[in-house]
């Protein structure tokens, strides 16, 4: 993902998350260029996560901008089971 996702681009968020559900590996979240998400977006990586981890597989999600990891925080993106933030500093809360 990159530049600002929100809930007017979820039609094309969803498109690029369901190929990656037919995927047969784990799923590599690259956010290192989003700049702006809203809680549309870590809903939809929710959903994600947990039909991964019914099929046996894992979320990594790379690099969240700071505005970005303060909503992970918000939703509990990184509480979910599962699912693995990297580059993720829980005390920016």
């Amino acid at each position: 993902m990159a530049g600002d996702e929100d809930l007017s681009t979820q039609g094309r968020r969803r498109a690029a998350l369901s190929r990656a559900l037919s995927a047969q590996a784990d799923l590599l979240v690259d956010l290192s260029e989003l700049g702006f998400a809203d809680a549309s977006v870590m809903l939809d990586l929710a959903m994600v996560a947990r039909r991964l981890r019914k099929a046996g597989r894992r979320m990594f999600v790379r690099g969240p901008q700071p505005q970005v990891q303060r909503l992970i925080l918000k939703v509990g993106l990184h509480r979910l089971p599962g699912v693995t933030i990297e580059g993720f500093a829980p005390a920016m809360g």
